[in-house]
């Protein structure tokens, strides 16, 4: 049998031995490692008090046909009304025949998409709208502002070495400012001018937060151009329990299989060279352990893997990965009575709550960059849905900075003071209880080194027998369904006996957006 060790036991380094289980081949012996206690990488579900918070948000959706189907053959369409639905009268797409969410845990609930943007304290539509409430919102002054500064996008095209040449390229600047500029930089800890404009080039091409203003101008101006994309996914699968239960019990599933995940396992050592990798050492509980493998299916952070590999690297190999930048993630869970910003939709909630499920926050006055309302992934994220409102601040820092290094509780008064003064809670009496989380490397960050990336990716490729898959171990900004989608090609690599690894490394390299209706 070849032995199979996959570092990380997050979406793609599941995915991969499930695939590879599921072959019908049965020649291969698996060993998962997994840094940390938990399982699902950035897509685990963290459990509190009763409660559950998915670090970042997922939603499960795909234009990927595939990985629909994955999903949908691990967990069940829900067949019946959820406890909030059921409550409120709302009707959903439901699956005949599927399960009930109040009877069964194991089943993808239907949840309404709505996220919308806070700014100078108000809601804006997520994508902006034209509705006359946007323009009150945005005031006079900002809308002719907006009016002008894209039209001269128009006429002076930027040479795009930057971000911010992109952004300004295609929505002006004033609508930059407002919209991009100061999120961008609460993302990144870069202004857009220093970043690299291939992560907006995957962004930008769909449908962006001013798509519809920016359209809306070009029609005023006289060219009026229809956006070649389709609008935004209205409704998307969601696991009753968080991201989370679906990675537990592919887990479980890869167990059963016969692979084995060892937890707490950090990989320290990547032995071989001529071509081949033919060990990975691990570390756990103090203790140094080597097995050697047939084929290395790496999650981890290129920056680390390079580091590990025991054998002479290229001086300019090292540099750049020791150069890749990311940017690290904290979440403070906080549980609240009641919200003092109203629901003014049509939308019906329990206890009239906002009806987000991310609220994106671009005021530069607070270090917040997005707040999650986990009562609308699922009523059963909250122990008490009805009566208490279980929220998500998230905040993008560097590991090791101020922030990171701050108390528990002193973090918890910065977050609790900025949603004051953004006018999201009235007062710390409203609090009832409190949790934070950190993840170290969530975002693959694309300036310093990355420019050069491609050299790292031709030296890794030398290796007939290593594949680089997921967020991590692309060094990409890659959703789930994108990490799946690399071990995928991971998979199909392996049993087609291809050292081709171009497929690999191309998923989410085509510059659109991934979260759209299809036509």
């Amino acid at each position: 049998m070849k032995k199979v060790i996959i570092i990380g036991a997050g979406p793609a380094g599941l995915t991969a031995a499930d695939t590879l289980l599921k072959s019908g081949k049965n020649e291969y012996d698996i060993t998962i490692l997994e840094e940390n206690g938990d399982i699902g990488g950035i897509s685990k579900t963290v459990k509190y008090n009763g409660h559950r918070m998915d670090i970042g948000g997922h939603r499960f959706f795909s234009k990927d046909e595939r990985v629909m189907q994955w999903w949908r053959d691990k967990l069940p369409v829900q067949g019946e009304p959820s406890f909030d639905d059921k409550r409120l009268g709302r009707e959903k797409n439901l699956s005949p025949g599927g399960p009930d969410p109040e009877k069964e845990d194991e089943v993808f609930l239907v949840r309404n998409r709505l996220s919308r943007i806070y700014f100078l304290g108000k809601f804006f539509d997520y994508p902006i709208s034209l509705k006359p409430q946007t323009f009150i919102n945005m005031g006079f002054v900002r809308t002719v502002k907006s009016g002008f500064t894209y039209a001269g996008s128009l006429v002076h095209k930027r040479e795009e070495k930057s971000l911010e040449d992109l952004y300004i390229n295609h929505f002006g600047r004033e609508l930059y400012s407002l919209f991009f500029e100061g999120y961008t930089e609460k993302l990144w800890g870069r202004h857009p001018s220093q970043i690299d404009p291939s992560w907006g080039r995957q962004r930008v091409k769909g449908i962006s937060v001013t798509e519809v203003v920016k359209n809306a101008m070009a029609k005023v101006l006289g060219k009026d151009k229809k956006s070649d994309e389709t609008s935004l996914i209205e409704e998307f699968n969601y696991p009753k329990y968080g991201p989370g239960q679906l990675w537990e019990k592919v887990a479980n599933d890869v167990k059963s299989g016969g692979a084995e995940i060892i937890m707490n396992a950090k990989a320290v050592g990547i032995s071989g060279g001529d071509g081949a990798l033919t060990a990975v050492t691990y570390e756990k509980d103090g203790e140094k352990i080597t097995e050697e493998a047939d084929i290395i299916m790496s999650t981890m952070p290129v920056k680390d893997l390079v580091e590990a590999m025991d054998f002479d690297v290229p001086d300019d190999i090292q540099r750049i990965a020791g150069g890749l930048p990311y940017r690290d993630f904290v979440t403070v869970g906080l549980l609240v009575d009641r919200l003092k910003v109203k629901n003014e939709t049509d939308i019906k909630t329990l206890g009239n709550i906002v009806p987000d499920c991310w609220i994106y926050v671009q005021d530069t006055g607070v270090k917040l960059g997005r707040i999650q309302v986990f009562n609308n992934w699922s009523p059963y994220l909250v122990k008490d849905p009805e009566n208490t409102v279980w929220i998500g601040l998230e905040y993008f820092c560097n590991e090791g900075d101020g922030f990171w290094n701050m108390s528990d509780e002193a973090c918890f008064e910065q977050a609790v003071d900025e949603l004051v003064t953004m006018g999201v809670i009235e007062s710390k009496a409203n609090v009832l209880d409190h949790h934070r989380e950190k993840v170290k490397k969530a975002y693959p960050a694309y300036f310093d080194t990355y420019d050069e990336m491609d050299k790292v990716v031709d030296y890794l490729n030398t290796f007939d027998n290593l594949y680089c898959i997921g967020r991590n171990g692309q060094h990409r900004y890659n959703n789930m369904d994108h990490s799946m989608a690399t071990a995928f090609e991971a998979v199909e690599a392996i049993e087609s006996g291809k050292t081709d690894k171009t497929a690999i490394w191309n998923v989410n390299t085509e510059q659109a957006y991934h979260e759209k209706k299809a036509e």
